[in-house]
């Protein structure tokens, strides 16, 4: 079971793709998917959409043994991408209830999947405001935190101790809403996070302990963190419970999802990434 659980993440701005370059990487993926890329104006938002497809078929084909050929991912309305299981023998798939989801933020683009439990991923860039002061910038979100969220941001000492403090919040929040795949940012001020020097994380949902929960913050390179949310899968919005193998899991079961090892992430190149997807091309092609 615990081969279904993977972390990845590439650090984009390590790759500076010719056109040429760039249009062979996009050739690797589904025709379908190239205008969803293609329709970015600046080339560091087509680098991210890119990659974030490339993650999201090369870890497919690598932990469900689905030829690359058949692989089918599709989008809920709220945008959440997930595998689709109608398209294949649910009896022959290895896990459960495979999820996964993608986050980019800043110089890196991620994913994370689980085999039973929903899962929520979210990459921030700790990026300094611009045009206002910090105080004046994480005003403008006071609305999606409780009042002890709220004093902690507040309290962390330096302006970018701040920024950093308000960035890791926000990134737990987007995590949690992710793997509930929702879309509603009405999601984030409902729940409330707990820590302890940012482990032992507990979160809050009208004051109840989400018991059926966890969370990981992981700093990540140079001003960065990424936050992974593992839930039940009864939790997911209507939208997103439909596009799931399985949503009700015996307690036994769920618990051992539940408290699998939540992997470190395995940094990959761009390069590495369109090595795997082209081996896979190889193997469909030769079937």
């Amino acid at each position: 079971m615990e081969d279904g659980v993977r972390r990845w993440v590439v650090d984009i701005s390590k790759w500076d793709p010719r056109p040429l370059d760039f249009s062979s990487a996009l050739s690797l993926l589904p025709s379908h998917e190239h205008s969803s890329i293609t329709r970015f104006y600046k080339i560091e938002d087509r680098k991210r959409a890119l990659v974030s497809r490339m993650l999201q078929y090369a870890l497919v084909y690598d932990v469900m043994d689905i030829p690359y050929g058949e692989i089918i991912i599709k989008r809920t309305l709220e945008g959440k991408p997930y595998l689709s299981f109608q398209d294949y023998s649910k009896d022959g798939l290895r896990f459960p209830n495979f999820n996964f989801n993608v986050s980019h933020h800043g110089d890196y683009v991620g994913i994370a999947s689980e085999p039973i439990c929903l899962v929520g991923l979210d990459i921030v860039s700790y990026d300094v405001p611009q045009k206002e002061t910090t105080m004046e910038f994480i005003q403008n979100f006071l609305s999606y935190f409780s009042s002890l969220e709220w004093d902690n941001i507040i309290n962390a000492g330096t302006s970018d101790d701040i920024l950093v403090e308000f960035y890791r919040y926000w990134s737990l929040k987007e995590a949690y809403v992710k793997a509930l795949g929702s879309g509603l940012t009405d999601d984030l001020n409902k729940v409330e996070f707990c820590h302890n020097s940012w482990i032992d994380i507990l979160a809050k949902v009208d004051g109840k302990v989400l018991t059926e929960w966890r969370f990981w913050l992981v700093e990540l390179g140079e001003r960065h963190c990424v936050s992974i949310a593992r839930g039940h899968p009864g939790s997911a919005a209507r939208n997103y419970k439909t596009a799931l193998k399985k949503v009700d899991f015996g307690k036994e079961e769920y618990h051992m999802g539940l408290h699998l090892p939540s992997l470190d992430f395995v940094q990959l190149s761009v390069e590495e990434l369109i090595s795997v997807l082209q081996k896979a091309m190889k193997c469909t092609h030769r079937s």
